[in-house]
């Protein structure tokens, strides 16, 4: 009998092809194929969480980010009414290194204005300066260090502008330097019964004024002596800072206390805000 085709020809099979590990050692190649899956599926969350924490880091730090910008934008809108005071104005402010040569402060509340319009808070020029993107609200409150020698006043006003529009106002005070125009100084808000009590405006010393371009809103300081001493000609706080500068504010330190606090009541303005989609039912 004739034997079949092939009958008696060694069968051969396909095994697994095999790679090398460090030591020499054979390795599968399924078994390489799946760590390399592993590995990739680790790099796209890692992605994924690097995006994420980019699109919230912008906010915090005041960069341009995405579309989703868009959203915090309108949420910022509507802190004036939706947080707490003393999450907006914390009745205790720490400012570590804030401070000449990078001292801690620390700052008290000792006064918070009633949440009003724009008629009469801010001296005419400044006034007409802030007209273009309009006043939903303003904010204020009064400050003062633990030696209870200086008052700040710090404003938060909400606008009515776009995001063209903020940027638009931020490229006026880069552009024309407004920041530092000592006929734009902001007013400051005295209360009776505190230290801030003959705190007017001849007792201006220093001030800041910032235009945020990611949240229609402007965050102002202006700070003076408590002992409500006048000041001929104040001076804007960067200038204040600047190393060599011998005013009596720079000499007192009181750039570094506008300055400071106005910071760090932004940065409380950022961490307060969150995306419509993330806020509760």
């Amino acid at each position: 009998m004739t034997p079949p085709p092939g009958a008696g020809r060694p069968v051969v099979t396909f095994g697994q092809p095999e790679t090398y590990d460090d030591q020499g050692r054979p390795r599968p190649l399924r078994a390489r194929l799946r760590g390399r899956t592993v590995a990739a599926a680790g790099c796209v969350v890692l992605g994924l969480g690097l995006i994420g924490g980019a699109v919230t880091g912008s906010w915090l730090t005041g960069d341009s980010g995405t579309d989703g910008e868009r959203g915090t934008f309108a949420a910022a809108a509507d802190l004036w009414h939706s947080v707490p005071v003393d999450q907006l104005f914390p009745p205790t402010v720490r400012g570590d290194g804030a401070g000449p040569g990078g001292s801690d402060r620390t700052w008290t509340r000792i006064a918070v204005a009633p949440d009003s319009g724009c008629a009469g808070a801010f001296d005419p020029l400044l006034g007409k300066v802030l007209a273009p993107v309009g006043c939903e609200r303003l904010l204020r409150a009064t400050y003062t260090d633990a030696t209870q020698s200086y008052v700040t006043t710090v404003g938060l006003l909400f606008t009515d502008a776009d995001a063209e529009g903020m940027r638009s106002l931020d490229d006026r005070f880069e552009n024309e330097d407004l920041g530092s125009r000592t006929d734009l100084v902001p007013r400051p808000y005295a209360a009776k019964g505190t230290a801030a009590a003959g705190f007017t405006t001849e007792q201006r010393a220093t001030w800041t004024v910032s235009v945020l371009t990611d949240a229609p809103v402007v965050v102002y300081a202006v700070s003076g002596w408590a002992d409500a001493r006048t000041v001929d000609e104040p001076q804007p706080a960067e200038a204040a800072m600047a190393s060599g500068a011998t005013t009596a504010p720079a000499q007192a330190g009181l750039g570094h206390e506008t300055k400071g606090l106005a910071d760090r009541i932004e940065r409380g303005l950022r961490k307060n805000v969150t995306s419509p989609t993330e806020r509760p039912s």
